[in-house]
């Protein structure tokens, strides 16, 4: 799906809009380590990454109802996509350059594709091979797309191993992971190891198993997703499913100043999260 071009000088930034509880600090360091992807490219072309963080669906529309009108931004990635998520086919048709990361629903939408499904059936198969036989997930919101491959994939790969699974549901949130990881410790009988999608969940879970006492990695496996600088500052480090997340804005980038220039941009496919073990995961407990 190509954008007319934008004439010079008139349009410098490029823009990204979340949707987050307005009672939820901060940003995921996912996007900031995608921001910080994007503007090593974009910068070098004069432009810079425009940041909204709103409560809802209606004033996402909005804000891209306003970048257009005002003319300041060129393009925009679109994440988080849902079932008949429409936003892509709004953005275009308001004359804004359109790169979505994740799965579109229709070929003419350029994405920078990530695989959801083939990097969860590989964080089961890794705990696994440590032997465990009760894992769980602490999944993202259960109406995103990408949350919905890896549910997919975490439930086939926990039955073609012929183990226990169980799946929680989380809001990408510190405060979250511990809900979810409290309430799987306390459960019976409780998983060996736990499966998260993000980074900050991971990080609220492991608070709580520390708070609870159950050692990690000893009686506790912990995986996070979007490896990042908090997994790594972490006590014991994190184990992670590991991708170049700075990369992928860059590939974001690429793909918006090629629309904006007026150029075709094909659709790519990032390098697949692989994982890495550090401090939280070990063999499953054989006691």
């Amino acid at each position: 799906m190509n954008t007319p071009p934008v004439p010079t000088g008139v349009a410098r930034s490029v823009g990204i809009v979340l949707r987050r509880d307005p009672r939820t600090l901060g940003i995921d360091p996912f996007y900031v380590e995608i921001i910080a992807g994007m503007e090593d490219l974009l910068g070098a072309s004069g432009y810079s990454v425009l940041l909204q963080v709103v409560p809802d669906r209606e004033a996402e529309l909005e804000a891209y109802e306003r970048w257009a009108a005002t003319g300041g931004v060129a393009g925009v990635l679109l994440a988080d996509l849902v079932e008949n998520d429409g936003r892509a086919e709004r953005t275009h048709a308001l004359g804004l350059a359109t790169v979505v990361l994740g799965e579109p629903a229709t070929e003419d939408i350029t994405a920078v594709r990530v695989d959801n499904y083939g990097a969860m059936t590989d964080a089961v198969g890794a705990l696994t091979a440590l032997g465990h036989t009760r894992i769980a997930r602490v999944s993202g919101p259960v109406d995103l797309r990408h949350s919905q491959a890896r549910a997919l994939a975490f439930d086939a790969a926990i039955a073609a191993a012929n183990v226990a699974g169980a799946t929680v549901e989380g809001d990408y949130t510190e405060a979250s992971g511990a809900v979810a990881t409290r309430s799987l410790i306390e459960s019976s009988p409780a998983p060996t190891a736990i499966i998260y999608d993000n980074d900050r969940m991971a990080v609220g879970g492991l608070d709580v198993a520390h708070e609870l006492g159950v050692a990690v990695p000893e009686r506790l496996s912990l995986l996070a997703w979007d490896d990042s600088t908090a997994c790594r500052l972490a006590t014991p480090p994190l184990s992670a499913m590991s991708h170049d997340v700075h990369a992928l804005g860059e590939s974001v980038a690429e793909a918006l100043l090629a629309l904006i220039d007026g150029r075709t941009a094909s659709s790519s496919q990032a390098p697949s999260p692989t994982f890495i073990g550090r401090g939280t995961t070990a063999p499953c407990p054989t006691d």
